[in-house]
């Protein structure tokens, strides 16, 4: 068990070092008019954090890439570790990653979540696990019955590109992400989980309304290909959309709408270039494969995703949505207006770190974690009223 103390965080637009407890301010323009966010940090000391996820009445559960998963208490900030977490491989970007709660979370404790899983060899893929979270609003919360759902094929000794965001889809399905692991052209073989959406039903199996669902033409598992590490998705509340954002080499990071059967284009097409400066595929366009909706050059390295809705405190960001980035160090806001984006805003730029993690809270404010040694939860709010 750790504790931590609370502090309260505004930035300006100046460039300042961070630092907890630091009282300045940064106003912001939008749509709606000016608006003054603060950032207040809830819990601190975690390190390199991936994932929150809101367990209700006043918890929230995070995952550290190293293997290790807290519930976290949102009012004292007191982290108390999870019992039960299987064996992940901590290699660069692998680790324990996303984690999400069932909608049907306060009944039946029910999480899934991703993690690097070790498969002998040295070797490493992305896997799907469902557990319950037992005892999370006491002193000895514990991970139960562990059931992988998915693994990965053709698992390797990379450390990169693992993907690895899951969303609940309306239906009761689970989309999720794996990145190309470092490989450009598995995202474009059909047959190989890496580089691609995918989509299984809660228990695993397989749903037969998949584009590939008969296992002929692709894996059954795939939803759509071609893409080069999403490490943020999100699903529009209203609509009930699933959008995704991934990584780029150098430029080229893009958000996608993932349709069944559909390709992205990664390495065939791109808005960047390698990172040794060469280009990649045949340019930009190619008949058959996806235009993104959006696309970033330079790269800001995107990470995590959420859409705005139905927030009272943002209520003039509704359908909007977020962005974190990491090399960047900045939070994007994407203004969408009749489901178009026509605008982008950077906030707390340079001032938090790396921002790994975005999600809407049921307190409808904003959630970070910075992914650093010592990482952070933060809740972003408006200064003033509303935005």
């Amino acid at each position: 068990m750790r504790l931590t103390s609370l502090a309260a965080l505004c930035v300006i637009s100046t460039a300042l070092p961070f630092a907890t407890g630091a009282v300045a301010q940064q106003t912001v323009d939008d749509s709606a008019g000016s608006c003054a966010l603060t950032a207040t940090p809830i819990a601190s000391g975690i390190e390199h954090p991936w994932a929150v996820a809101f367990l209700g009445d006043g918890h929230a559960a995070v995952t550290e890439r190293g293997g290790t998963l807290w519930v976290v208490d949102l009012t004292t900030g007191e982290l108390t570790e999870v019992a039960g977490v299987p064996a992940v491989t901590d290699n660069r970007q692998g680790g324990l990653l996303d984690l999400i709660t069932a909608p049907d979370f306060a009944t039946s404790g029910t999480v899934f979540f991703s993690f690097a899983e070790p498969r002998g060899g040295g070797n490493t893929g992305t896997s799907i696990a469902r557990a319950t979270l037992a005892q999370w609003d006491g002193a000895a919360p514990t991970l139960e019955d562990t059931q992988i759902l998915f693994q990965q094929n053709d698992p390797d000794g990379s450390g990169f590109h693992f993907g690895s965001r899951i969303v609940a889809l309306p239906d009761g399905t689970l989309a999720f992400t794996i990145g190309d692991r470092g490989t450009d052209e598995r995202a474009q073989d059909p047959f190989d989980h890496a580089g691609a959406v995918l989509r299984i039903a809660a228990d695993g199996s397989v749903p037969a309304d998949n584009p590939f669902a008969d296992g002929a033409e692709a894996a059954p598992e795939i939803w759509s290909t071609g893409h080069r590490n999403p490490q943020g998705a999100a699903l529009d509340a209203q609509t009930g959309v699933l959008w995704t954002v991934e990584h780029g080499a150098r430029g080229g990071d893009e958000i996608n709408q993932p349709q069944a059967g559909l390709n992205y284009g990664w390495p065939t097409i791109s808005y960047g270039v390698h990172y040794s400066g060469r280009s990649i595929g045949v340019g930009t366009e190619a008949d058959g494969l996806q235009q993104p909706v959006y696309f970033w050059d330079p790269s800001i390295a995107p990470s995590g995703m959420a859409i705005m809705r139905d927030s009272e405190p943002f209520a003039g960001w509704d359908g909007d949505m977020l962005v974190g980035a990491l090399r960047a160090q900045t939070l994007v806001r994407l203004d969408r207006q009749a489901g178009q984006i026509v605008s982008e805003e950077r906030l707390f730029d340079g001032m938090l770190g790396r921002i790994r993690d975005v999600r809407q809270g049921p307190d409808g404010a904003i959630w970070l974690l910075t992914d650093e040694p010592n990482g952070s939860l933060y809740r972003v709010t408006p200064t003033n009223g509303t935005c």
